[in-house]
């Protein structure tokens, strides 16, 4: 059993009491980083309340042979998907694959929308046809290298707003035009 999957079955029942989703453990050199999440967010108390005891726990058990530091941190806007769960999750929402040389495939950056999550692999809607039929590539787990969620940042251009700034650029364009005449 991995040191990640040692803390991992110590602390659930502790992030689970506290009404968290352990979200992942990672060990990366001496850090120590343990993700958690719940479906209406968290904030500063939660996170530092599962700190401290996360923090008691590994004091108590010592899974982990020599030093490390400890984060007890929230998985983000763009969370690393990983695992088939994280997937599962992230179903509908927008994500960035980066996959495996030799992938099939033409393109190893994917980005769109995931449909769907299984046991096996991955289905990413990248857009449609010229017939308006959605485009979806498969992917196996093993086909992907890296994959995250991508946060879109504020709405888009209010409608109109795109014609008016075009329509103030060629007005400008045409009275340079007038005044050099």
């Amino acid at each position: 059993m991995t040191v990640a999957e040692r803390v991992r079955d110590l602390v659930q029942p502790l992030l689970a009491d506290r009404d968290l989703d352990l979200y992942d453990v990672e060990l990366a050199g001496p850090v120590l980083r343990v993700v958690v999440d719940r479906p209406e967010g968290l904030d500063l108390d939660a996170l530092s309340d599962a700190t401290r005891a996360v923090s008691r726990a590994l004091d108590e058990a010592d899974p982990i042979p020599g030093h490390y530091t400890l984060e007890v941190t929230s998985p983000g806007l763009e969370r690393a998907l990983r695992t088939p769960q994280h997937f599962a999750r992230a179903v509908g929402e927008t994500i960035r694959v980066r996959t495996v040389p030799g992938a099939a495939g033409d393109e190893r950056r994917v980005v769109g929308v995931l449909s769907a999550a299984d046991d096996d692999g991955i289905t990413v809607r990248t857009g449609t046809d010229d017939a308006g039929a959605p485009v979806e590539r498969r992917l196996t787990y093993a086909e992907v290298e890296r994959a995250r969620t991508v946060f879109e940042w504020g709405p888009g251009d209010k409608p109109g707003k795109a014609r008016r700034a075009q329509a103030g650029r060629q007005a400008t364009s045409n009275e340079k035009r007038d005044h050099r005449s």
